[in-house]
């Protein structure tokens, strides 16, 4: 269901049910937990993309079984399990997403860094006509996204938001062409690998958690990580190639 391939210091996590539309079973989101819980060392950034002419088309509802409230309840937190892998994970990942992104489809999405969107994505929480609700963390990540009114928007009315829309409203960073995603996000993963190990691990792991907090514990985490990211060897030497001017400058595009 997964098609795992590592090139460089990039692993690509292929969702592989092109015939069900890339439709998400238990099976396979155990498997995306597995696999983000297991990341080898030598890989920098990851990317999840799909095969076939979506995405995702959100959860496999042919395999839906009738659950009592424990047992569904540790169904929804098995997901969130899952994604949290993803989102604090080892590595940044990046989201390349091309025709339906839908449900649980968007919460995986979601639980990425960054999201490249080709022309032909859209996006719907169609959870709200079928009379459930979200249950693989969409409520916590894409408020955080696109806001309460927008999701609740989505999910009251069923609207579908096209990939044009999406990037207005910050479910993407990156619109292109059909066709171009995963050459997009292969650009984007080679500038991430790059970075520092302690910057990456500070925007994955600690910017969350100061966007989740008050100012006053918030701009205390910022002084730390600030102090322990500067002093790193690998800081200091990127900060002397600067002034040595080997480094690149920012310069306009």
């Amino acid at each position: 269901m997964l098609q795992i391939e590592i090139k460089d210091e990039i692993l690509f996590v292929k969702l592989n049910r092109p015939e069900k539309r890339n439709a998400i079973n238990d099976e396979l989101i155990l498997e995306i937990e597995r696999v983000f819980s297991n990341i080898p060392a030598t890989v920098k950034c990851a990317i999840i993309h799909a095969e076939g002419k979506h995405f995702s088309a959100g959860l496999d509802l042919s395999e839906l079984s009738e659950r009592n409230i424990v047992k569904g309840l540790q169904h929804s937190r098995m997901w969130h399990r899952a994604l949290e892998k993803v989102q604090f994970g080892s590595v940044p990942v990046v989201a390349v997403i091309h025709g339906a992104c839908v449900g649980g489809g968007l919460e995986i999405a979601a639980a990425c860094h960054i999201r490249v969107a080709e022309e032909s994505a859209f996006y719907a929480l169609p959870e709200g006509q079928r009379g459930i609700f979200v249950g693989g963390g969409a409520s916590v990540r894409l408020p955080k996204l696109i806001g309460v009114s927008r999701m609740t928007d989505i999910m009251l009315t069923g609207r579908v938001i096209s990939a044009n829309e999406g990037e207005r409203i910050g479910l993407t960073q990156y619109l292109v062409e059909d066709g171009k995603g995963l050459e997009k996000g292969i650009e984007l993963a080679k500038k991430i690998a790059q970075n520092a190990e302690m910057t990456n691990y500070a925007l994955m792991h600690v910017l969350p958690r100061i966007a989740d907090s008050g100012q006053s514990e918030g701009l205390l985490m910022e002084s730390m990580m600030a102090t322990i990211a500067s002093t790193s060897p690998e800081a200091q030497r990127r900060m002397k190639d600067f002034l040595d001017g080997k480094a690149k400058k920012v310069t306009e595009m």
